[in-house]
């Protein structure tokens, strides 16, 4: 039987070198692999992979993905004390989940969900 296993979206930064920053400082992630022409990079944190080309053109619209979490509320501190632009703060949707949203330097959104139990 096929078995989807893992994601891993692909945003555009406008400027790389500041998002890969603002994921490795902001956010928590490690930079897993960056393309020698730096055009192209990989950020990882636990099981989630983001890859991040470099679009100084502003043909790419930003875009958003969610990210499933447990434990919603110590990960919304920790991104606080680290200074990430928080756009929504934790927020219980209608179908149940629970969310907070964060812009990157790009301004694609991040939205951290909790499932309900």
């Amino acid at each position: 039987m096929v078995k989807l296993s893992r994601i891993a979206p692909e945003l555009p930064a406008s400027d790389l070198h500041a998002s890969l920053n603002y994921y490795a400082q902001k956010l928590g992630f490690k930079v897993a692999m960056q393309m020698p022409d730096r055009s192209y990079a990989i950020v990882e944190r636990d099981d989630i992979a983001i890859h991040l080309f470099e679009d100084d053109s502003k043909n790419d619209s930003p875009v958003s993905i969610h990210v499933f979490v447990e434990d919603i509320e110590n990960l919304h501190d920790e991104l606080m004390q680290r200074g990430a632009h928080i756009s929504q703060k934790i927020t219980r949707q209608p179908w149940g989940n629970r969310d907070f949203r964060v812009l990157d330097e790009s301004k694609n959104v991040l939205k951290f969900t909790e499932p309900m139990p």
